[in-house]
């Protein structure tokens, strides 16, 4: 699975199209945002069973990563993310998402805490429909950039391809302009060997994230079959935060622990009704999973 609360919030690049049409009220100009075509009837049943082996998301797993940003001073930060795919579902636009629980530490202060929802359609890719992200500094809050698919001109976008191949066209990964979330991915890499301190792995995927904004700087993103992201890494000129992060532990909860993720998840996405009213409203509330075979 993928830690999304390290994505860089980089605003996607946009492809600007001049369409001249002969009016007599002159010529029409349009612009291409290249957004994804997102379909909810592309969803059954199945949507929170997400099982692409580039982006597993198992009810119960805990990721954690460990590594480093560069602040504004250029000394590296420590980084400590913990990302847990919790037993809650939440409802967005009629598909079923599957809540990823993401909590971030920078020199051992809550930076950040959020609540992500993915959802896989039938052909096996994955959709990320959102996010309620919570800001942190020297331990008081300071903002939630929320963003929902169908909210303040939002779009889903792709968390991973099917079928990710090297030389296929970029992909949004999500469309939310009210708070600036834009990303835009490359399949930069197929069949490398990555070792991060969890161990080696072999034939991974590598992708590359950048935007129009920032278009000296991509943040690199390594994922391993069954697994998913490992590593996290940067290139080009424009880089500023160079973060890094690595897989240290990968567990899987037992019910109390399960029990735990599920309140904190339930807490971020009940405070999102009060911060973020006009993204959230008329949003069903998140809630435990059905019994299996059910929805």
């Amino acid at each position: 699975m993928t830690p999304w609360i390290v994505r860089s919030r980089l605003t996607f690049r946009l492809l600007v199209a001049f369409i001249c049409v002969g009016l007599s009220s002159g010529v029409v100009l349009a612009q291409d945002k290249k957004l994804e075509a997102f379909d909810p009837k592309s969803f059954d049943g199945r949507s929170i069973s997400i099982d692409n082996e580039w982006f597993p998301l198992k009810p119960g797993t805990r990721l954690v990563y460990t590594g480093t940003t560069i602040e504004d001073d250029g000394k590296p930060v420590p980084r400590r993310l913990v990302s847990t795919v919790t037993d809650l579902t939440k409802v967005i636009d009629g598909v079923r998402t599957a809540v990823v629980w993401d909590v971030d530490y920078k020199d051992g202060q809550l930076a950040e805490t959020e609540i992500a929802f993915f959802a896989q359609d039938n052909d096996g890719n994955v959709w990320l429909l959102g996010e309620y992200p919570e800001e942190w500094e020297a331990g008081k809050f300071v903002k939630a950039p929320a963003w929902l698919h169908g909210r303040e001109d939002a779009r889903a976008g792709i968390a991973m391809k099917a079928k990710p191949q090297v030389g296929a066209p970029s992909y949004a990964q999500g469309w939310g302009p009210a708070v600036r979330w834009t990303d835009r991915a490359t399949v930069d890499q197929m069949g490398q060997k990555t070792c991060v301190r969890k161990g080696c792995y072999e034939d991974v995927l590598v992708i590359a994230e950048t935007s129009k904004e920032e278009p000296n700087a991509e943040q690199l993103k390594y994922y391993a079959r069954g697994v998913g992201n490992v590593r996290v890494g940067w290139r080009g000129k424009g880089e500023k935060l160079k973060e890094t992060l690595e897989l240290i532990e990968v567990v899987q909860l037992d019910p109390k622990a399960l029990a735990e993720a599920r309140a904190k998840a339930l807490e971020l996405d009940k405070r999102a009704y009060k911060i973020s009213k006009k993204v959230y409203a008329n949003t069903p509330p998140a809630e435990a999973m059905q019994a299996k075979g059910s929805q």
